[in-house]
């Protein structure tokens, strides 16, 4: 989706130097847990870091490990931070403007009544985005059904699709294919159905 996503390899050097700033006595088992992902790769990432001059690993009694954040890894921290949120900022205006451009859509044909298809991030955007918009949220569809409900509206689950009155229902995922066929597949019509 945009080409300034940071890899894989950042995240996670982002994310040990952060727990490491945190708790220098963390074992690399506590690592692998909190960060779940394989210890032989906590093992390594730890290794490349020290190599770099990022941490210094220090043993203290009992056979104890005290891993340090240097000046040099204080910055690599740093850095990563501001791009793993200037990617964020740029990520969600993206999905902004998908969402706000989905939903003139849904108003030129003349919907008032939607159901957002499932309750992660991309719906909750979607719910935001129709703040002060001419549209009515019926409830959003999701296959783990909420008793705490969604900012006050209630979740549904796929059985209960046929007794909801709706005019459109917005898929709130950018891989929607699988979910369009369990749409198609429940008997909905296809151009009630709107996906980023």
């Amino acid at each position: 989706m945009n080409n300034l996503e940071p890899d894989k390899h950042d995240n996670i050097t982002l994310r040990i130097l952060d727990e490491i700033s945190r708790e220098s006595l963390i074992t690399q088992r506590t690592l692998s847990s909190s960060l779940d992902i394989a210890l032989g790769l906590v093992n390594t990432y730890i290794k490349r870091l020290a190599k770099k001059g990022h941490i210094k690993i220090t043993t203290i009694p009992k056979n104890r490990v005290k891993y340090i954040l240097t000046p040099k890894g204080f910055a690599e921290k740093v850095r990563l931070t501001y791009e793993y949120m200037h990617f964020s900022m740029s990520y969600f205006k993206d999905v902004r403007k998908r969402i706000d451009a989905l939903y003139r859509q849904i108003i030129a044909s003349g919907a008032r009544d939607i159901l957002i298809w499932g309750d992660g991030e991309i719906a909750e955007l979607s719910y935001i985005s129709m703040r002060g918009l001419p549209l009515n949220l019926i409830g959003v569809i999701d296959s783990r059904r909420s008793e705490k409900g969604f900012f006050g509206h209630n979740v549904y689950s796929y059985k209960d699709l046929p007794y909801l009155h709706y005019d459109a229902i917005l898929l709130s995922s950018f891989d929607s294919s699988e979910e369009k066929q369990r749409v198609r597949d429940l008997g909905v019509e296809i151009e009630k159905v709107y996906s980023l």
